[in-house]
């Protein structure tokens, strides 16, 4: 089930706006920061990468630390605020985004790992990871998705197949 927390209990409500607006203001740090320095960037600096490194670690000590005592970020229910921070922070550690899960000591964030798993094992998930993939195994690549009977007819092997 899924609950929004906009239209639904009003007390639940700034906790999960709370949430959402934490991403939003933490990501650029994984995304553009930590990613950039430790993955990207041409030239290898030390200190960006040292700086974005332990900020990212203090975010996911955060995600632990909350997920603790919660199995979603904003209590039993998935949220927007789930949909919002999974693919950014479950993907850094279960997907071993920009080749970093060592360095960042990935496993030492158990609740985050047990909260992207589940997330990760949801259907409704598994089908949108697959919309405009275009790596990965052809079964699990939906390039173009214009109706849900796409799933089941068109996915990369099928359309090999068919080619």
């Amino acid at each position: 089930m899924l609950v929004l927390y906009l239209e639904g209990d009003p007390a639940q409500r700034p906790e999960c706006l709370s949430w959402l607006f934490w991403q939003m203001g933490s990501t650029p740090y994984v995304g553009g920061g930590f990613g950039h320095f430790y993955a990207y960037a041409e030239e290898k600096q030390q200190y960006p990468i040292d700086r974005f490194t332990m900020e990212t670690k203090r975010q996911l000590d955060v995600l632990d630390q909350r997920l603790a005592d919660n199995r979603y970020m904003c209590g039993d229910e998935y949220t927007i605020a789930d949909m919002a921070i999974w693919p950014w922070y479950g993907g850094l550690l279960i997907h071993n985004q920009y080749g970093a899960e060592e360095f960042l000591d990935a496993k030492s964030y158990s609740n985050v790992l047990r909260w992207a798993e589940e997330i990760h094992s949801r259907e409704p998930v598994k089908r949108g990871r697959m919309v405009n993939r275009r790596r990965g195994e052809p079964h699990e690549q939906l390039r173009e998705r214009h109706d849900a009977g796409d799933f089941e007819t068109k996915t990369q092997d099928k359309v090999e197949a068919a080619g």
